[in-house]
């Protein structure tokens, strides 16, 4: 029996962008947009952590989910400033995005870290979107998939077949991000396989066919119908277009 298809999934980054108010806007304006794709994309949102709750309230009955931009490993305690797992889970998030190259290179986040929170995140019911990337002086060392690799494996440490087949990763060149410069398609669908194969090596090539695997790195309406149509490239992962309810909702479209 053939394996069922992999759903796309895109989910809007919106980072540190948007106040409540102008959250609320922008996806009442989205809700529209994308109402006629219930079943053919997966779309997820991310706005800051302070919008999550009046967002999720917006989203209800509708085809969009929340995300959370990161979480803490810890269930709960004295580090101010961060969110748990659980806080999410219960804003109404269904997923939260893990080791982002702004929190590597801004915040210290490691490959133990995020393997952590992605430990955290799956022990209170969230689906981990986990980021991995190379530098510009990475990829001209011929070193990206060594990097990328590195990365998935550190994520993924201690997690079994049956649990990794729910996740999400998400392949985002770190020169490609908010620089305008997007991967070819065919350097996005290499990486894409080789993740792919890597997933099949670590566990098995059923749960290496479930895993979804976005690209991103400066997605955008005119350049999302030919990266969302490789073989291997499952959604979206968009930064700065998602902030624009028309432009988010023709990367949607690009992929139904």
């Amino acid at each position: 029996m053939a394996a069922e298809p992999r759903r796309k999934i895109v989910a809007g980054n919106w980072k540190m962008n948007k106040t409540v108010t102008e959250a609320l806007a922008l996806v009442r304006e989205l809700r529209g947009m994308v109402s006629m794709l219930r079943d053919k994309v997966e779309i997820v949102v991310a706005p800051p952590f302070v919008s999550l709750y009046p967002v999720a309230k917006a989203i209800e009955d509708s085809n969009l989910k929340l995300a959370g931009q990161n979480c803490h490993w810890e269930a709960s305690g004295a580090f101010t400033g961060e969110v748990s797992a659980a806080m999410l889970k219960e804003a109404g998030c269904t997923y939260v995005i893990l080791g982002h190259s702004e929190r590597r290179q801004l915040f210290g986040e490691t490959d133990e870290t995020v393997n952590k929170r992605a430990q955290a995140a799956l022990k209170a019911g969230l689906v981990p979107i986990l980021c991995v990337g190379e530098t510009l002086a990475e990829r001209e060392a011929g070193r990206t998939l060594e990097v990328v690799e590195r990365q998935v494996k550190g994520a993924l440490a201690g997690f079994g077949a049956g649990e990794v087949a729910s996740f999400v990763l998400a392949y985002e060149p770190v020169w490609a991000i908010g620089t305008g410069r997007t991967a070819t398609t065919a350097q996005a669908q290499e990486v894409h396989a080789a993740l792919r194969a890597q997933l099949a090596r670590l566990y098995d090539g059923g749960t290496a066919g479930q895993v979804r695997i976005q690209y991103g790195g400066s997605v955008k309406p005119d350049n999302a119908a030919e990266l969302l149509g490789q073989r291997d490239v499952d959604g979206a992962l968009v930064g700065g277009a998602s902030l624009k309810a028309g432009d988010f909702a023709a990367i949607v479209k690009a992929g139904a």
